[in-house]
């Protein structure tokens, strides 16, 4: 556990300031852990969005992660991993919609049952909202969603039979 030392704040004479810097620090700790030790593993953005969203228990938005949770403080656990979710998630929305498109098709590729399933499962019940932060703005939050609507839609298409036979 960080050693935490508080200086009186001469302005507001609270010890908040530092405070602050431990826990930003603590973050930071955090932040690199889990980026070296996990994301590192990942191949592609969308794969790492996924990891990232299956550790957040959905009727709570708690992020849940065992290694981290031996080694740091839940607060911190919880303010880092939200941060990472929310910076891989904007990294993919600045990106151009075809290097979107071939991230997802990698990871929908990876997964159990192939793109195929997955393509379907994801289009029928629109799976890609779980991925989605919680604190991202609506506007993002709808961008992304649409994005995916349409990704899905030409991957569908393409392995559509109908398509292939014409």
């Amino acid at each position: 556990m960080a050693k935490v030392f508080f200086v009186r704040c001469s302005d507001c004479g609270t010890r908040a300031g530092m405070r602050t810097l431990t826990q930003f620090q603590q973050n930071r700790k955090v932040i690199q852990d889990f980026t070296l030790t996990t994301l590192a593993g990942i191949p592609g953005q969308f794969a790492r969005l996924t990891y990232i969203a299956s550790l957040r228990d959905l009727s709570s938005g708690r992020y849940e992660h065992a290694g981290l949770a031996a080694l740091y403080p839940d607060a911190s656990i919880q303010q880092a991993l939200q941060l990472c979710h929310e910076q891989i998630f904007e990294r993919i929305l600045e990106e151009p919609l075809s290097s979107q498109e071939q991230d997802l098709r990698a990871c929908l590729a990876a997964m159990d049952g192939g793109m195929s399933v997955a393509v379907s499962h994801w289009r029928r019940n629109e799976a890609y909202r779980v991925l989605v932060p919680e604190q991202a703005p609506d506007y993002l939050k709808d961008l992304f969603c649409s994005n995916l609507r349409a990704i899905l839609e030409i991957l569908d298409e393409e392995r559509s039979p109908a398509r292939s036979s014409a």
